[in-house]
């Protein structure tokens, strides 16, 4: 195992205690539903031969040159500006006013908080703070579970929420008490860090405490990909808890995927390897589960990784989904609730640099410039999926094998 701290040039991935997991078949659909209507209607970005809207900062690549710069949302400029997720939220929390500023409210989402009021009240808002745990795989210390209990009667509104990707959700809290909720979260196995924002969320796995070989190696592969996949330059911790650093060990290979820039995924001597200055174009969701069991709802995920095991149980590798998503825009006829795609399978060794590559795809060709359309199914959707595969395969330096039974 390898450390590493939470300082502002590192990551802190929580080392909970292992408690593992459960079954799932019956996936064998080829072709995307998309369930709405009129689904083939899209704008003129949409075309056949799309323009892409690519990461402000993607990796260079021999022989690319831009010309111009595209056109680009307003939180992309917030987050170009922010300082890798830091300012102006880490002055706005420290004023008297009892709510933060625009730039602020987009930036908090990334520490896993969103600024909410009550909508019914007339004359002057009264604001609060909802925060949101990161718990791949469903995992709860005892010692989590008690602070945020403690913290829900403290500074909340005596309530706690379970949530349907696997996390807690704290309601209620005043802006002047951000700060001790967060850092007596981070200081008791917990955290907050990506459950929100532009950037992967909770990895989820079955959660029930099935001791069978598949579903400890279904838990573990969530563990891993979070830790993958956990922002690295130290801003939650910068904020939070005044850079204090946390000690905390991740697997080498999960050190060794990050770090490997062989297809050019990563942003070399960046803070955030993966994620550079501007993260991902929307929230990325991704959950692991094993045959028969789909309580994680796999086909609603960006990506979908369902093990495959041999007959004596042994794991051996995992199919591969992309492209779902529920949410769409109301009376948007050209957005669109979606089930993943097959992409392919790839041995068990090879499943995070396979993760890496979809995500770095969608962070260099996801669309920027209209938030609507920036989840990955409107980029399968504008490319096909074989285009789809084609570039990913790029980024992982193989070609997927085909689905597994």
């Amino acid at each position: 195992m390898s450390t590493s701290f939470g300082t502002a040039t590192s990551a802190v991935t929580p080392n909970d205690p292992k408690i593992r997991m459960q079954s799932f078949t019956g996936l064998r659909t080829s072709h995307s539903v998309a369930l709405t209507r009129n689904v083939s209607v899209f704008p003129l970005p949409f075309s056949s031969t799309p323009s892409l809207i690519r990461a402000v900062s993607s990796p260079v690549k021999p022989g690319k040159t831009t010309t111009t710069e595209p056109k680009r949302s307003k939180v992309e400029i917030f987050k170009e500006q922010s300082n890798f997720i830091r300012y102006p939220l880490n002055e706005e929390i420290l004023t008297d006013t009892p709510n933060i500023n625009e730039a602020s409210t987009q930036l908090i989402k990334f520490h896993g908080s969103y600024q909410q009021y009550d909508r019914d009240e007339r004359g002057a808002r009264s604001y609060s703070f909802m925060l949101r745990t990161r718990n791949p795989g469903g995992k709860v210390p005892n010692q989590l579970y008690l602070t945020m209990d403690d913290l829900a009667d403290q500074f909340g509104i005596g309530t706690l929420r379970l949530t349907t990707r696997q996390t807690f959700q704290l309601h209620g809290v005043l802006k002047k008490n951000l700060k001790t909720v967060m850092s007596t979260i981070i200081k008791n196995m917990g955290s907050t860090l990506g459950a929100c924002g532009d950037l992967n969320r909770n990895v989820l796995a079955p959660a029930a405490p099935s001791m069978k070989k598949e579903y400890l190696f279904a838990q573990e592969t969530a563990d891993n990909i979070a830790a993958l996949l956990t922002p690295q330059s130290g801003f939650y911790y910068d904020v939070w808890v005044d850079g204090e650093r946390f000690m905390t060990s991740e697997p080498p290979e999960v050190v060794e995927a990050r770090n490997d820039n062989s297809h050019g995924t990563n942003f070399p001597d960046s803070p955030e390897p993966i994620y550079g200055t501007q993260f991902l174009p929307r929230k990325f969701k991704i959950a692991v589960t094993v045959p028969t069991d789909n309580s994680v709802d796999i086909l609603t995920n960006d990506i979908g990784v369902v093990l495959v095991s041999d007959e004596k149980g042994e794991p051996q590798g995992f199919n591969i989904y992309v492209g779902g998503g529920m949410g769409r825009t109301h009376r948007l006829e050209t957005t669109f609730p979606c089930l993943g795609q097959q992409l392919g399978y790839v041995p068990k060794q090879d499943i995070l640099y396979a993760i890496k590559a979809i995500v770095a795809t969608q962070r260099d060709h996801g669309r920027r410039d209209d938030r609507k359309f920036s989840r990955t199914k409107y980029l399968i959707s504008s490319w096909g999926i074989e285009k789809f595969k084609s570039v990913v395969e790029q980024y992982y330096g193989k070609k997927f094998e085909p689905f597994r039974d």
